[in-house]
């Protein structure tokens, strides 16, 4: 493992951890099942995610990551160690690590993201904004003198920025993202159908039947749950039609802050904007429609990156050739005040 660098992208729902020069090698939910008397850790990753919603009351179900901010710290730490221990880490020869964080986090939340990974025993840390990593992961040049919009629509948090010459120019950070769909789903098919799902059940059917735009043909999904009433075990028929519905007004609200930051950025680089239109990025831009949503309200051409769901976690990986630079105190891709040893 000597000289060998780790790209680390903490999102709220999955983690994932990028080695040079063997690309994604982890991909898994960011969870950890423990044991809530004991405090021993049962599951990680996808099979602590198989035990959401079916524990008994001595096992708890933890996702330490919450708004694309650390809310726990020990299972942070934790979840961290496991997998730098799966990868192959090792604290005689600690690598060099980029961690990618949310454009507008503030710097307690930046230092516990740097305490959670130091701790595991790296010899250097570099933090780098969710919407570079997201930009370089999809394939655009962001040392060009030209702007680009790219939305990252996350689990916790949907960052959107403007960028040019390996900097931001404007940017904004949106607690609305997949989790926040999930929810709606579940108040939706409460209100109308009476029927209590939990959010794994919302979830599966936001993927399976999700969409923010008439779908062609309509779509219909089972769900299964308790009767708000009676408390006993209901099901409901579920059409797209219904998620749509649900699902509209969040996204409105993500177009709304997408002109706000359009708003904020300086006409030359608008120009820019409007001929190449959006970048969208993240799992929760797959979702049906949203891209044509988008580009009829923002009347700009709209695109979603290939591969949109790990731009993030690939972004951060190419960021790993940069951290030699990091003495450049004028190179905007790593922020040198976020490095720790």
């Amino acid at each position: 493992m000597v000289g060998t660098d780790i790209a680390i992208d903490l999102g709220t729902a999955a983690i994932k951890f990028y080695l040079q020069g063997k690309g994604l090698v982890i991909n898994e939910p960011a969870v950890v099942a423990v044991n809530i008397k004991s405090g021993q850790i049962i599951a990680v990753g996808k099979k602590a995610y198989s035990m959401v919603g079916k524990t008994s009351e001595k096992i708890a179900v933890v996702g330490p990551m919450r708004r694309g901010v650390i809310s726990d710290f020990a299972m942070a730490e934790y979840l961290i160690q496991y997998y730098l221990n799966k990868v192959g880490g090792s604290k005689l020869f600690m690598p060099r690590v980029v961690v990618s964080v949310p454009c507008e986090i503030t710097e307690v939340e930046k230092r516990a993201v740097v305490d959670a990974v130091s701790s595991a025993g790296v010899r250097k840390i570099c933090l780098i904004q969710e919407p570079i990593a997201a930009a370089m992961g999809a394939g655009i040049d962001i040392a060009a003198p030209r702007g680009s919009l790219v939305v990252d629509v996350g689990a916790g948090t949907t960052d959107m920025a403007v960028i040019s010459l390996s900097g931001i120019s404007s940017s904004r950070t949106v607690q609305l993202a997949g989790d926040n769909f999930d929810d709606e789903i579940m108040k939706y098919v409460r209100r109308k159908y009476n029927l209590i799902i939990g959010k794994k059940m919302a979830e599966q059917a936001k993927v399976a039947i999700g969409c923010v735009y008439p779908r062609e043909q309509r779509t219909v999904y089972r769900m299964k749950g308790n009767h708000s009433k009676t408390g006993m075990p209901h099901w409901a028929d579920v059409t797209s039609d219904d998620i749509l519905a649900a699902l509209l007004r969040p996204c409105l609200r993500l177009i709304r802050n997408m002109h706000g930051v359009l708003e904020q950025t300086p006409p030359e680089l608008l120009h820019d904007i409007y001929e190449d239109g959006i970048v969208l990025t993240g799992a929760s831009s797959l979702l049906y429609g949203f891209d044509k949503l988008v580009e009829k309200k923002m009347k700009l051409p709209v695109r979603i990156a290939y591969d949109a769901d790990i731009c993030v976690a690939l972004g951060t990986g190419k960021a790993l050739e940069f951290i030699d630079k990091m003495e450049n105190v004028s190179y905007g891709i790593l922020n040198p005040l976020s490095v720790a040893y």
